[in-house]
């Protein structure tokens, strides 16, 4: 989907940094939009706080049962909202 692609290189110019959560957000959609398998990945170690919280997102999004496409649409909606919310520099 172009769409998803354009928006995934437009979040990278936002004016002003996303909160964790909206982060969070756009992890997880990202990593089932793109197609990513959860379980060939590796779980992060117990001390990597931010791995853990990036892996549990992606996992949550995952048991969502969202499609890829669903995913995409997703993300490139949030990321419409976030250009709004925080200006885009693009």
């Amino acid at each position: 989907m172009a769409s998803f692609d354009k928006a995934a290189k437009e979040v990278k110019n936002l004016k002003a940094s996303p909160t964790n959560d909206e982060m969070l957000e756009l992890y997880g959609l990202f990593k089932v939009g793109s197609k990513n398998d959860i379980k060939a990945a590796t779980k992060p170690g117990m001390f990597d706080l931010k791995g853990k919280a990036k892996y549990n997102k992606w996992q949550e999004t995952v048991d969502e049962g969202l499609s890829a496409d669903q995913a995409q649409k997703k993300y490139v909606t949030l990321v419409g909202t976030l250009k709004t919310k925080y200006g885009y520099a693009g």
